[in-house]
């Protein structure tokens, strides 16, 4: 067993030794994750509710701007770290790397598509990157309404220059607030106290979630690549993401890309009795 250091916590992994230099290079490889998704938001931008109005969903739209993205983020990684790998939809080599190529950034150009192509302003562009497996920092930018989240592991989660924290959280009540996907009426029954809400867009949601905007959110239909980034912002804030039984979901059985197919909850350690018993899954 290895004792690895990231800044001012410890972290136990199997293998061989794996350090991050010194802090500043975890805080120079922070700044280009947001710089990135600042600049990548704005290019999403350039999508924003230019769906067809006569089509629920364009397609062409949002796979134009996907590929448009990515190559925007290749490019500008090519310039600054060209020996850091890119996740790209699965993880192939499974082995502990030293050097540049123990890096590993996870981008996702578009969460809430729907939203984009329908000029909904609740959707966002995230970065994370990982060190042999281990999350080291995420960036979350909404464009279209400027919030921007960010977080180095181990550290305090930030929304813009304001540290949020969400696990003084410990009760919920009817002011308590529920985000969910669009077909859980249909798959829960619930005695849920407060407002439930669906604002369409799952890194929006663990966002609020780690502001204390929300208390809790179910998730589904979700990938490594759509909760990297989330994962390192909801974490640091002092909150987790649990599978619908209680137990603690751990991402990073995801690597090879599979879908993840089970319901996940988004909360503190706090509340996570008192919200389950709310739920009762529809057999």
């Amino acid at each position: 067993m290895t004792l690895i250091f990231y800044d001012d916590y410890l972290i136990f992994l199997k293998g061989e030794s794996i350090l991050t230099e010194n802090k500043y290079q975890l805080e120079e490889l922070s700044e280009f994750a947001l710089e990135i998704v600042r600049k990548a938001g704005q290019k999403a931008l350039t999508y924003y509710g230019k769906g067809q109005p006569d089509t629920k969903f364009d397609e062409g739209l949002i796979t134009e701007g996907e590929l448009s993205l990515m190559e925007f983020f290749q490019d500008e990684l090519n310039s600054r770290f060209p020996d850091y790998q890119v996740f790209r939809g699965a993880l192939e080599d499974s082995e502990y790397t030293h050097g540049d190529k123990r890096y590993l950034w996870i981008f996702d150009p578009l969460d809430g598509v729907t939203n984009v192509q329908a000029g909904i302003p609740i959707w966002g562009t995230s970065l994370a990157l990982v060190e042999n497996f281990w999350p080291v920092c995420g960036v979350i930018y909404l464009p279209a309404t400027g919030d921007e989240f960010q977080a180095i592991a181990g550290r305090e989660t930030l929304r813009g220059d304001t540290v949020i924290n969400t696990a003084l959280l410990d009760n919920i009540s009817n002011v308590s607030v529920l985000l969910t996907y669009s077909r859980f009426h249909q798959q829960y029954h619930t005695t849920f106290p407060g407002k439930i809400r669906n604002m369409g867009c799952t890194t929006a949601h663990i966002c609020y979630v780690a502001q204390g905007r929300a208390d809790a959110a179910i998730i589904a239909n979700e990938s490594y690549q759509g909760l990297a980034a989330a994962r390192v912002i909801i974490e640091s804030a002092g909150g987790k993401i649990y599978k619908m039984d209680g137990t603690e979901f751990f991402l990073n059985e995801y690597l090879d890309g599979g879908r993840i197919s089970e319901h996940l909850l988004v909360t503190t350690p706090g509340i996570i009795n008192q919200v389950l018993k709310t739920l009762k899954k529809i057999a």
